[in-house]
């Protein structure tokens, strides 16, 4: 079984000339998933199928948009809603009502909060909410835990210690370009370590303005862990942010600590909130959030409709039609199927994260390679396939099975080449992909 005609892989060679760093997301390298082989560029995509530069179909059973488009990609009823809006004009001197609208709503499904601001994009959405933070707090320092985005308040971290971002998602991340007098003003603490948090405190106190955090990344919130960064920051009149621009539509609509009892200051929001159209949003307690206009905030595309019109049309068919539900129930369903083979073939696949966002863990010394052979024969068979699932509603019970005869039949050859001892590199017909952040040639 051979690849297919890849006209895609050789446009990102001609890319990575001209663009550095070949586009404009580290997640879709083509180094990431399959370097030399992977198709890269889409000419069409509709539900959760991928048409190539070649015409060649694919499943995406990976990223699909980096879990931007959980009710598929091209939404039939998003995609009439964004036409209209484009047909009445995306801009104008006039701001659109959509605005005011989609504040509402988000006002309507997080009580505690009273205000709300928009962007475009989950990096300048937590950059926004670290400034509004610290207008308001009148301190500098800001605590983390998780991912958060690549600008200069995040990245500070690393100039302290190259390898403070290691274990929050990306290892590699360099603070190049980011000014040093940053130094000690943003600290990290990992997941769960509550005596990391209380550490940072006792050192920065007096300073510490900000600390802004994921509800979780790849299992169930810990809600003793997020209550206990909650007390702390009450009593030290800390801004509590919770980035929720992953987790915001995973287990419910709107964020995923709307299903506990507590609440943060602010919470960021982003991704998912536009299936696949550009929309970011910065909702907050109103005094905290009108902190906002001690500082200058503003941005032309910040006001443009189109992101705030699928919006509201995504947040519509979530409610109606209980998608978060719908996406754990088939992840339930995908991750079962899964263990069936891992038992089947006898090759050792851990799996991890919820269930509508399944991760495997490759096994032993050989773990990036086996990856790198999995995308490589999955790509063979007809699917975009990683180590991660993004699951839509898209993708149905009998897309789900093909996945899984596919996956059977290359988790068998995988098995089969670690029993013969056989060299996993020797097969791909490439490099190993990348497990992070690198310079590429």
């Amino acid at each position: 079984m051979s690849l297919k005609s890849n006209s895609g892989a050789e446009l990102w060679q001609k890319a990575k000339k001209i663009i550095p760093g070949g586009n404009q997301l580290l997640s879709k390298r083509a180094e990431m998933f399959l370097p030399d082989q992977w198709p890269a560029y889409y000419k069409k995509s509709k539900g959760c199928e991928v048409w190539d530069l070649d015409n060649n179909h694919y499943y995406d059973f990976s990223i699909m948009g980096i879990g931007t488009s959980s009710l598929g990609y091209a939404n039939d009823e998003i995609n009439d809603a964004v036409i209209s809006s484009i047909s009445n004009g995306s801009m104008s001197s006039l701001n659109c009502h959509e605005e005011v609208e989609l504040a509402e709503k988000l006002i309507e499904i997080h009580p505690w909060a009273g205000a709300v601001r928009f962007t475009r994009t989950g990096g300048e959405s937590c950059a926004l909410a670290v400034r509004i933070a610290r207008a308001y707090s009148k301190k500098d320092v800001v605590a983390f835990c998780g991912y958060h985005g690549w600008h200069d308040w995040y990245l500070a971290t690393n100039i302290t210690d190259a390898e403070n971002l290691d274990e929050q998602l990306l290892p590699g991340l360099r603070p190049a370009g980011v000014p040093k007098q940053l130094q000690n003003t943003v600290l990290p603490f990992k997941e769960g370590d509550i005596d990391g948090f209380k550490a940072i405190i006792d050192v920065h106190g007096d300073n510490l303005g900000v600390v802004m955090m994921e509800v979780f990344r790849h299992g169930l919130p810990d809600v003793a862990f997020l209550q206990a960064v909650k007390d702390l920051a009450v009593e030290h009149n800390i801004v509590v942010i919770f980035d929720e621009i992953s987790s915001g539509f995973r287990l419910n609509t709107g964020a995923s600590h709307l299903l506990t009892s507590i609440e943060p200051d602010i919470c960021v929001l982003g991704k998912a909130l536009g299936n696949g159209h550009p929309i970011g949003a910065i909702i907050g307690r109103s005094e905290v959030m009108d902190a906002a206009q001690q500082s200058f905030i503003s941005s032309s595309y910040w006001t443009e409709r189109v992101g705030f019109t699928a919006a509201l049309k995504t947040l519509e068919i979530f409610q109606r039609d209980n998608i978060p539900k719908r996406l754990n129930e088939t992840g339930a369903r995908l991750k079962s199927r899964i263990e069936e083979v891992v038992t089947q073939t006898g090759f050792n696949l851990k799996i991890i994260g919820i269930d509508s966002v399944p991760i495997f863990i490759f096994p032993g010394e050989h773990a990036l390679a086996l990856k790198t052979l999995f995308t490589q024969e999955m790509l063979k068979r007809g699917f975009l396939a990683s180590n991660v699932i993004y699951l839509s509603i898209a993708h149905t019970d009998e897309l789900c099975d093909k996945y899984i005869d596919a996956m059977r039949d290359v988790f068998y050859f995988l098995q089969q080449s670690l029993d013969s001892n056989a060299d996993i590199e020797s097969l791909i017909n490439g490099p190993v992909c990348h497990s992070g952040f690198q310079r590429l040639n």
